[in-house]
Order: structure tokens, then sequence, then C-alpha cells
């Protein structure tokens, strides 16, 4: 049986840990305009889509408690419109993962990697 795992390094052969930052830097790069700039671009993504997303799920449980005949509408064959918003709501939900794992991408991976090398190299 063969496995993907490397080998084990030879003995008195050690590898070293990466350098721990201190935490002094930690202080130093949570006050940065860069870290600043990080929180900003999770935050302007994350809260309104968090907020977007509980609405249109509350939503779609007060017309299920309240609007019966409304979502007993049926659409197509026994289909009706609670069918449409429930599955609607798992459709959402991947697009929001979706569209946060190319935000990520995009803003948010670029600026951790900046912040992680510069404390790296300061350690």
């Amino acid at each position: 049986m063969t496995t993907d795992a490397p080998p084990p390094p030879p003995p008195g052969d050690t590898v070293p840990a990466p350098a721990q930052p201190s935490t002094e830097t930690f202080v130093q790069v949570q006050q940065s305009e860069e870290f600043g700039q990080l929180r900003h671009a999770h935050r302007s993504f994350a809260f309104p889509l968090t907020v977007a997303f509980v609405t249109w799920y509350l939503l779609y449980v007060l017309l299920s408690n309240y609007a019966g005949g409304f979502m007993g509408t049926k659409v197509i064959g026994h289909i009706n419109v609670a069918l449409v918003f429930g599955l609607a709501q798992f459709a959402t939900t991947f697009l929001i993962a979706w569209l946060y794992s190319r935000h990520a991408a995009a803003k948010l991976d670029p600026l951790a990697e900046s912040i992680k090398s510069r404390m790296e190299a300061d350690a």
C-alpha cells in the first residue's frame, strides 16, 4: 500500500518551526491601516449579506405562518409558492457562499497574505 505522505526526516535532522511573532507585533498589526482595510473589506461584504439573508429567511418564515393562502398557491402541478421559497433558501445559501469565496480570493486573501508575510518577516 502506498501513501502520498513524505518520508520522515532522518534521525537528528530537525525541521525548524516557523518563528512566532511577539505580542507587540500582533498589537502593531492590529492597529495598522492594512489590517483596518482587511477588516473593512470583510465587514462591508459579510454584514450586508448577513442582514439580507436573515431578512429573506424571516420573510419566508413569516409568510409560512401568516400567509398560508399565498404560500399554498400552486405554481406548477403540486409545486406551491412555499416549496419554491424553501428551495430558494438553499439556492441563496449556495450563492452567498460562492460570492464570498470569490470576494475572499480577490480582496481578503491578498491582504491577509501581505499581513502574514510581514509578521513572519518581523518575527
